[in-house]
């Protein structure tokens, strides 16, 4: 029995064997080796690395260095709005009542003024040079009646609004100081997607906050800015940035600014991942126009566009997926007379890649009237590059003078004069019509809306744009603005003190 057991043993093993070994002869061939690698740290160019080391052996990205460099030329700024009472009479402020009482309502000549209410709103500010030119957002001091800077060391000042501009949610303050730090302007073309940089000031007014985080993006559209003219393109980060950051820093790990961080996205209203800064390079254009000649200059095409995608391409037969559309050429455009057609893709500008509409339009908002680019475009499949000489709104190559910064500071407003169709179909001999409203006086102090077509100044007829500039330009206490809305019945008066 012992006997028969062991050889019963013995047969089930070789069956086992003969079972493998056939097995490994008939698959052994299709088997294939995976092999996943892991990678504990990737080399990085752009950060610098502590000496202390975590329990798995990485470094530890160390900022400091940086954030001591940056964190004194980052300013905190408190903006106070005093609401102006609204007297409900066409913009018509107080002091014009007793003047042109009979063109109102009997109900308003008894009604009590209203209290002015201030409106306290907090951002952030980055000093650019030593003499306290500070740069920030329009929205953290737009329609501010006072602004207070305070710097790192606990010391306050008062601020003076040098310029503005709404088209990129820029403005340039200064402060009566002297020998202040400073952050450096660096090429923002040159940043990379993934590098490590440090968002830098005072959310919730918890001032000289630094987070850290990388570029998430470049030339990014988030169609924050209501601005007709409005140019956004975006350096996109993950540093986390809430409200109070506005106007703050947005710098290298060399500290070098690279942009002025100005918005989120969230649906809360807090941080939720994704913060959005202005460009130095579109930074820096603006403060030398606003310091040179009191407003943005902007040069322009004059085309229609949009962005090139592939389902784009292939409704359009392109033989490109990326890069900017012309859909049309305006009259009198600049990008027209030098030879750019419909249908044409441009997808370069200065031997630098076009591959969507933000990125073309911070390309060209760095220039001014009168400068000249090199705009690569994709006509049928061949490539050809065009000289062009930008224009500007009016469709030529002028720059706004010196003398008209008046207009500008003050009223805060630009013009343009009426059309002869439009002056004829509402009856009027001419006038300028008040195409943007920026902070000035026309915002703080009337009700006036974009479209308004001033007809007269103190009962002198106006026929163009420097005749506004000349009779304000030294003009002090009321002024009384008449007018027509194209599309509202009867004439209106807005009345403002210089």
């Amino acid at each position: 029995m012992r006997k028969q057991n062991i050889q019963t043993g013995i047969i089930a093993f070789l069956v086992s064997v003969l079972t493998f070994a056939g097995f490994q002869y008939f698959t052994g061939n299709n088997q294939q080796t995976v092999r996943i690698e892991h990678h504990n740290a990737l080399p990085s160019q752009s950060a610098n690395y502590a000496g202390t080391t975590a329990p798995s052996g990485n470094s530890y990205p160390d900022f400091t260095a940086t954030a001591e460099k940056v964190v004194n030329a980052v300013v905190h700024i408190k903006s106070t709005q005093t609401m102006e009472a609204s007297n409900s009479q066409r913009g018509l402020p107080d002091p014009f009542r007793d003047f042109f009482d009979d063109f109102f309502s009997p109900r308003f000549r008894d009604q009590q003024p209203m209290t002015p209410s201030p409106q306290v709103g907090t951002g952030s500010g980055v000093i650019i040079s030593d003499d306290g030119y500070i740069v920030t957002n329009n929205h953290v001091i737009a329609n501010a009646s006072d602004i207070e800077v305070t710097l790192q060391d606990n010391r306050s000042f008062k601020a003076s609004v040098i310029g503005t501009d709404p088209t990129t949610d820029l403005a340039l303050i200064r402060i009566k100081a002297e020998q202040l730090p400073t952050l450096a302007f660096v090429n923002s073309d040159e940043v990379k997607i993934g590098e490590w940089v440090l968002a830098v000031g005072n959310p919730f007014s918890l001032n000289s906050t630094v987070t850290a985080g990388i570029v998430s993006a470049k030339a990014r559209n988030i169609n924050i800015l209501r601005d007709q003219y409005a140019v956004e393109s975006f350096i996109q980060t993950d540093a986390a940035i809430n409200p109070g950051n506005s106007g703050g820093a947005l710098v290298n790990t060399s500290g070098g600014l690279i942009g002025i961080n100005t918005a989120i996205a969230s649906p809360t209203g807090s941080y939720s991942g994704y913060g959005f800064a202005v460009p130095s390079n579109i930074v820096n254009k603006v403060i030398q126009d606003l310091l040179e000649y009191g407003i943005v200059q902007r040069g322009v095409l004059g085309i229609m566009i949009r962005s090139v995608d592939g389902n784009f391409a292939k409704e359009k037969s392109l033989s490109v997926n990326a890069g900017v559309y012309v859909d049309s050429i305006m009259e009198n455009s600049a990008a027209g007379e030098a030879g750019i057609a419909s249908g044409d893709v441009i997808v370069g500008i200065d031997q630098l890649a076009v591959d969507g509409t933000s990125r073309l339009q911070e390309l060209v908002a760095r220039r001014r009237p009168g400068d000249r680019i090199s705009i690569l475009v994709n006509r049928k499949g061949k490539e050809k590059t065009f000289e062009v000489t930008l224009k500007n709104r009016s469709g030529n190559t002028a720059v706004v003078t010196r003398d008209e910064k008046p207009l500008f500071d003050v009223l805060g407003a630009e013009l343009q004069p009426v059309e002869a169709a439009i002056a004829d179909k509402l009856g009027i001999e001419g006038g300028v019509r008040i195409t943007r409203l920026y902070p000035g006086k026309l915002k703080q102090q009337t009700q006036v809306q974009e479209g308004f077509i001033i007809t007269k100044i103190d009962g002198t007829k106006i026929t163009g744009v420097e005749q506004v500039a000349d009779m304000l330009k030294d003009k002090k206490g009321g002024v009384l603005m008449e007018g027509v809305y194209e599309d509202l019945p009867g004439a209106y008066y807005y009345g403002f003190g210089l």
